[in-house]
Order: structure tokens, then sequence, then C-alpha cells
């Protein structure tokens, strides 16, 4: 095998490990923010950079997550054949990685106004943190959650270079979303992480009390969203489209029973696929069609 191929076949495992294709979880909801900050469409400078900011976030914080939990992976037998388990991918090459990706956000900060600069190490840091919280705290989805609040909030301080109500809201809706599918997450290694030692909403309260978690989670975010109507003046798409994902919520939630976990992988990534697109789709015809 020839270098070239060598290198494009490391960085197709190395996009494998951190799961690029799940960007689709958190970029609608910064891209969201970011139009309404606009009121329309923001320069192609500004779109980019945030595009970049985000999906270096992401990719830093995937390729941590990787790297510090290796030999948790190593150990679990549903994670590992994952990359670094298996050996195709070394902790340093992981590292590298994961360095550079931060790197390339705190550039796109840089690029995109003094302020995001100026706060890009406080998501750096909660991006660095959370990997870890699950040895530490009941409550590591909410540190997930955080990071995810922290992109429409970003987006919208890229556009404005200010902050106001509306990006918070879309912040927490994100992020109780993701804290709550994220709880559903764990329910797949439930009695692996008990056994080792790790904490989680699951192991701390068992699979009927989380769900109850998740539906309080998840009504928060559904809250959230319809909060940013008046604020916003938006019209019939977005509260269409808010329905809709009240609609899809219900349906994730009706996927997932006490004693039956065999749709998770459904509700997991099918089901959230679709609720991360209604909230960019809808926010866009609500600013350019209707």
């Amino acid at each position: 095998m020839s270098g070239l191929a060598r290198a494009v076949r490391k960085v197709g495992i190395v996009l494998d490990m951190i799961k690029f294709q799940h960007s689709i979880f958190a970029l609608p909801f910064a891209l969201s923010s970011a139009l309404l900050a606009a009121q329309g469409l923001p320069s192609g400078w500004q779109m980019f950079w945030i595009l970049v900011a985000m999906v270096a976030a992401r990719s830093g914080a995937m390729g941590l997550n990787r790297l510090f939990d290796a030999e948790i992976d190593r150990q679990n037998p549903r994670t590992r054949f994952w990359a670094i388990p298996a050996g195709l991918v070394t902790k340093r090459e992981a590292g590298v990685f994961s360095i550079a990706a931060l790197g390339a956000f705190v550039l796109a900060a840089a690029a995109l106004n003094p302020l995001c600069l100026l706060l890009s190490p406080i998501a750096v840091a909660a991006l660095v943190i959370t990997p870890l919280t699950k040895r530490y705290t009941t409550w590591t989805h909410l540190f997930l959650g955080l990071c995810q609040f922290l992109a429409p909030v970003g987006a919208w301080i890229a556009i404005r270079g200010s902050l106001t109500l509306t990006p918070l809201l879309l912040g927490a809706a994100a992020g109780f979303w993701v804290a709550g599918f994220d709880i559903f997450y764990h329910f797949q290694d439930l009695e692996y992480d008990k056994r080792v030692g790790l904490r989680s909403i699951p192991v701390s309260f068992g699979v009927r009390a989380s769900l109850m978690i998740v539906r309080l989670f998840h009504a928060i975010m559904f809250l959230s969203l319809i909060s940013i109507v008046a604020l916003e003046n938006l019209k019939g798409a977005y509260i269409v489209g808010v329905l809709l994902i009240g609609a899809l919520l219900l349906y994730e939630h009706s996927l997932i029973r006490p004693g039956n976990l065999s749709r998770l992988n459904r509700a997991f990534f099918a089901v959230n696929g679709w609720i991360s697109m209604a909230i960019l789709l809808f926010t866009v015809l609500d600013l350019f069609l209707l």
C-alpha cells in the first residue's frame, strides 16, 4: 500500500473513531442560531468559520474522549474493537489529532471576532473536562449538555458580538436534548459501568427513573424552543417545526421501555437525526420563505 493510500485510510479510521457523521447533531442548532442572529443569511466568511469552529470543537472533544477512555473501551465487550483498543490508531495519533482540532477551533474563534476568541478558552476547558466526568459525577450528561449549549451561544456571538436571551434558550434546548439522549446511550453499558465504577444517571437511579429524568430534560428542550417564538417574532413555519420536534420526542420515548431496550439504536440515531435537521429546516423556512 502506498504512503498516500495509507494516509487516506488512516484519515478514514480517525473520522470513524470520532463518529464524524454525528456532527449532524450539533451543527443545525449552531446554524439556526447564526441565522436568527443575522435575521437572514450571515456572510460567507462568518458561515465558513462557524462551520470550522463547530466541526473542530466536536472532533477535538471526541478525540479526547476516545483517548481518555482507551483502557475502559479495551475492557468493554461493546467497544473493544474501536480504533484505539484495536490498535488502528495510537494514543499519540489521537492526542495530536485532538490538539490540532482544538487549535483549529481557537483559530476559527479568532477569525470571527475578539469576543469569540476571548471566550474560546471556556469552551476548550469544557470540551477537555467533559470526557473525564463519568469517573467523578452522576451528572456527567449535563457536562456534555453544557458543551452542546455553547454551540448556539457561540454562533450567536460570532454574528452579533454580543449576547441576548434567544441564544441562551436555544442553547438550553440543545443542551438538555443532548443530555437526555446521552442518558439513553448509557443504557447500553449499564452493567459494565456498574462493574468498573463509572458514574451516570442510569447507574445511580436505574432505567425507570432515568427515563423520567430524560422526559424532564426533553420537556425543558421543548419549552425553550417555544419560548423563542415571541422573542424573535417567528411565524408559522418555526412553530410547526417545534411541534414536529415535540412529536418526534414523544415517538423517541415510545421506543424505549424499562424492560425493552431493543429499539435503542433507532431512538438514538434515526430520531435524533430528524430532530436536529428539523430545527434548521423550519428556521430556514420561517426566515426565508414565509
